[in-house]
C-alpha cells in the first residue's frame, strides 16, 4: 500500500497560509534555494501542484483539451475573461506537460545573473529599487522570492522582455464582436535596456535612464510611418516621455500622460500601460498587495511556432474561427496574485488591474483590468516559451536556446473586441525579429526622436 505524505488539498491550503502570512515561494520547501541547486522546482511542491491530472483527479491529463465541455473542472485556473472566452466562445486550450527545468523560463543570461545578485536588491528612501551600495540595480530579478507586492511589481517592470535588447516584428489582427478582422497591423516594438542588463554595463553611462522603447507602423500602407519613443527614467516617480511622429502632420509631437490609457492606433484594444502587465513606472501605481498564492493555468512554455511559415500562429473560435491563437497551457505550481491602483493618474480609465505572477520566473502570465465602477474590463494574456518547436530554433550568441514570448490576446470584454498579436520572423517593410544588438547601432537607427522622424518618413 502507498501512503501519501500530504492529503489532496495540502498545497493549496499553504499556498493561502503563505499569502496571509507574507512567505515566500514553495511549499514543501523554498523554492528559490532549488532554483539554485538544480534549476529544479519539484522538490518545492507536493503532487497535486505539479501535474494537471493529480489537481483534477484525473478529471483532465496531459494532452487534453480544454473546452466548453470540460472548463468548469478547472474553472479556479483561469482568469474570468478567459474563462468566459472558453466557455462562451468557442475558445479551446491545449494542455501540456509543465516545462522540466525552470531554466527553461528564462533566456540563459539573465538566470544566470539573476543567480549572481540574488539577495543583492533593496528599496531605498524614494522607492527605487538599488544594490548593496545604493547604486541603481545590476542586473537580473531583483527579487526572486517576492514576498511583497513592490517586490514583485520590481520583477516586472525593471526588464520587459529580459534582453538587453529586443526587437519585435509583430502582426496583429484586431477583430469586432462578430469575429470578423477590422483592422490588420504590422510594426515593430524596439526595448533597449540602459540599466538593469545582464551584461552589467550602463549604456552611455546613462544612469538617469532605465529604457528606451520605440515602436513604428510598417502595415498597411495607410499607418505606414507612424512612431513612437517612450524614454523610461529610471527613478520610478517620473513618468516616462512619449513623443510621437505622425506622417500625415510630418512633426513630431509630445503626448501628454494619460495617453498611456489610450490606443495608439484605431481597432487595438492595449494601451501602453498593458505592457508586459507593467507598462507605467511602478511607483505611479500604488496600494501593491500580494492578495492571494494558487495554483494556475497558463502558456508558459511550448507556443512558438518557428516551424510556420514567419512564426504564425493559427487561429480558431469566435463566432468567425478566427479569434483566438491555438494556446498550449500548463500547471503552474504557484503564482502570485497581485493588485494595485493607478494613483498617479487621476484621469485613469482603469480602476484597478489585477496581475497572475508565477513564482519560478517572476513573469505575468495573466493580467485583467478593472473600470472605475469596479466591473471586469480587459485582458492581456501573453504566451512564452524557449524558441524551439521541433528542428527550428533560435539560439544566443552564446548557443543556448533562448526565451521570448510567442504571442497576445488583449481582450476587450466589455465590446468583446479583440488584439491578437504573434511574435513574427518578419513583418512589412522587411524589419526582423532580434533578441540582441550585435553590432548595430540601434539607439541612433530606433530610439531617438530624430530616429522616429526618419522611420516615419522612409
Amino acid at each position: 500500500m502507498h501512503i501519501k505524505k500530504f492529503d489532496f488539498d495540502y498545497g493549496r491550503r499553504m499556498l493561502l497560509q503563505k499569502a496571509a502570512i507574507g512567505a515566500g515561494a514553495g511549499v514543501l520547501a523554498p523554492l528559490w534555494s532549488h532554483i539554485a541547486n538544480a534549476a529544479d522546482a519539484s522538490k518545492a511542491y507536493p503532487d497535486e501542484l505539479l501535474h494537471i491530472e493529480a489537481f483534477t483527479k484525473g478529471k483532465i491529463k496531459v494532452g487534453d483539451v480544454i473546452s466548453a465541455d470540460n472548463v468548469d473542472v478547472v474553472k479556479d485556473l483561469f482568469d474570468p475573461i478567459t474563462y468566459k472566452q472558453i466557455k462562451t466562445m468557442g475558445r479551446k486550450i491545449n494542455i501540456i506537460e509543465p516545462p522540466k527545468s525552470v531554466a527553461e523560463l528564462f533566456p540563459a543570461d539573465y538566470l544566470e545573473v539573476t543567480l549572481k545578485n540574488k539577495g543583492k536588491a533593496k528599496f531605498d528612501a524614494n522607492g527605487n529599487v538599488v544594490d548593496e551600495a545604493g547604486n541603481p540595480w545590476i542586473g537580473g530579478l531583483p527579487f526572486p522570492d517576492a514576498k511583497t507586492g513592490e517586490e514583485a511589481i520590481a520583477n516586472l517592470t525593471l526588464s520587459w522582455g529580459r534582453h538587453d535588447y529586443s526587437q519585435y516584428a509583430i502582426r496583429q489582427w484586431d477583430m469586432d464582436p462578430g469575429g470578423d478582422q477590422a483592422y490588420q497591423y504590422d510594426f515593430v516594438w524596439a526595448e533597449l535596456q540602459a540599466q538593469a542588463r545582464t551584461d552589467g554595463s550602463v549604456f552611455q553611462n546613462r544612469k538617469d535612464l532605465l529604457r528606451l522603447q520605440s515602436v513604428w507602423f510598417t502595415g498597411p500602407q495607410d499607418v505606414s510611418g507612424t512612431s513612437f519613443l517612450n524614454t523610461w527614467y529610471y527613478d520610478q516617480r517620473k513618468f516616462p516621455e512619449l513623443k510621437g511622429y505622425l506622417p500625415a502632420f510630418k512633426r513630431v509631437r509630445d503626448f501628454p500622460t494619460n495617453q498611456r490609457f489610450e490606443p495608439l492606433l484605431p481597432g487595438v484594444t492595449w494601451f501602453l500601460s498593458d505592457a508586459w502587465a507593467a507598462g507605467d513606472p511602478m511607483l505611479t501605481w500604488g496600494n501593491y498587495k500580494i492578495v492571494e498564492r494558487r495554483p494556475w493555468l497558463a502558456p508558459v512554455s511550448g507556443n512558438w511556432r518557428g516551424s510556420k511559415p514567419n512564426w504564425e500562429i493559427p487561429a480558431h473560435g469566435g463566432p468567425k474561427g478566427k479569434t483566438f491563437f491555438d494556446s498550449y497551457f500548463s500547471l503552474v505550481p504557484e503564482c502570485i496574485v497581485l493588485e494595485a491602483e493607478p494613483v498617479g493618474y487621476p484621469r485613469a480609465p482603469v480602476g484597478k488591474k489585477r496581475v497572475w505572477i508565477d513564482v519560478r520566473n517572476q513573469l505575468a502570465n495573466s493580467y485583467i483590468t478593472f473600470d472605475r465602477r469596479g466591473e471586469v474590463w480587459k485582458s492581456f494574456e501573453g504566451a512564452y516559451g524557449r524558441l524551439q518547436d521541433g528542428g527550428a530554433v533560435e539560439k544566443d550568441a552564446k548557443g543556448n536556446v533562448d526565451w521570448s514570448w510567442a504571442y497576445y490576446l488583449s481582450h476587450d470584454s466589455q465590446t468583446n473586441r479583440m488584439s491578437r498579436g504573434c511574435h513574427t520572423q518578419s513583418c512589412a517593410g522587411g524589419y526582423k525579429s532580434l533578441l540582441s544588438a550585435g553590432n548595430v547601432d540601434v539607439y541612433n537607427k530606433y530610439l531617438t526622436v530624430q530616429a522616429i522622424q526618419r522611420l516615419g518618413a522612409a
